[in-house]
């Protein structure tokens, strides 16, 4: 088989389209890479799915914190100090195992006139389970970045904007919020680059992988374990993760120039890499 037809075999495997089986004897380079890059899609879809849904919980939990109501401030306050304070592999053993508990037939819910049977098995499984921890996990994350950065808009441009006759929403739109983003998007670049890696970690979860159905890690720890040799699957999969990294700089990198853009270039603020070793 050239390495043309193991990419049409088995470049899409991993959302169940293309050969079933996996190969077992003979690997070659290019069935690792087809393979690993196959699982990489999943990595890409909770991924982004997580900061896309983050984002938005994050900026409301950041805008509780910062309430002077403590029954917004309050509830806004633990969901951060909960998610941020626990590792992010033990949340998602709990939320597994909390998932698994769950009702299989769902859970009824009557209404007086009727009964409403809410499904829960959906829950147990990789694809909405795991991308609700890394969900909540990136958005706690976030709304703290974004809550220091709220804290931070200088007191002068709310002035100007008080004497210019902006009140409430619009005040918020046109000049807090820009600001909280400009200040927050280089952390917030950084946040995103983990929360892309820690989708590694849905497979050392409880999350099962449907037909062998996996994400990177999860064909890279195969092809380790039928040739034992680690020093080409996960090397591989590195490779992918730092051209991830690359791109997800390069995107981000251009939202902060179009946040900066009214600054002068010595006053703009870059985006650097710092990669967060410990969680």
């Amino acid at each position: 088989m050239s390495c043309w037809d193991t990419v049409r075999e088995y470049g899409l495997r991993s959302i169940g389209i293309g050969e079933r089986l996996l190969p077992r004897t003979d690997f070659t380079l290019c069935e690792h890479v087809t393979l690993i890059g196959s699982g990489m899609i999943w990595n890409l879809y909770f991924g982004i799915l997580a900061l896309f849904f983050g984002f938005f919980l994050a900026n409301a939990v950041a805008l509780a914190k910062a309430s002077a109501n403590p029954w917004l401030r309050k509830p806004a306050e633990w969901f951060i100090y909960l998610f941020r304070g626990s590792p992010l592999f033990i949340q998602f053993f709990l939320a597994y195992e909390t998932f698994v508990l769950l009702p299989r037939a769902g859970i009824d819910i009557p209404l007086g006139f009727t009964t409403i049977t809410v499904a829960t098995s959906w829950l147990s499984k990789a694809w909405a389970g795991a991308l609700i921890v890394l969900f909540l996990n990136t958005a706690a994350y976030s709304a703290e970045i974004f809550y220091g950065a709220l804290r931070s808009v200088p007191k002068g441009d709310v002035e100007a904007a008080d004497a210019y006759g902006m009140s409430g929403w619009s005040r918020f739109r046109r000049i807090i919020w820009p600001t909280m983003m400009r200040l927050a998007w280089p952390a917030y670049t950084n946040e995103a680059i983990f929360l892309f890696h820690a989708t590694t970690l849905v497979y050392f979860s409880g999350f099962p992988a449907f037909q062998q159905r996996g994400d990177s890690l999860y064909y890279a720890t195969y092809f380790a374990s039928k040739t034992f040799n680690p020093f080409i699957a996960y090397p591989v999969v590195a490779c992918y993760f730092i051209l991830l990294t690359l791109i997800l700089i390069t995107l981000f990198g251009a939202v902060n120039r179009r946040l900066n853009r009214h600054l002068p270039q010595a006053s703009r603020s870059r985006i650097r890499l710092r990669p967060q070793i410990i969680r």
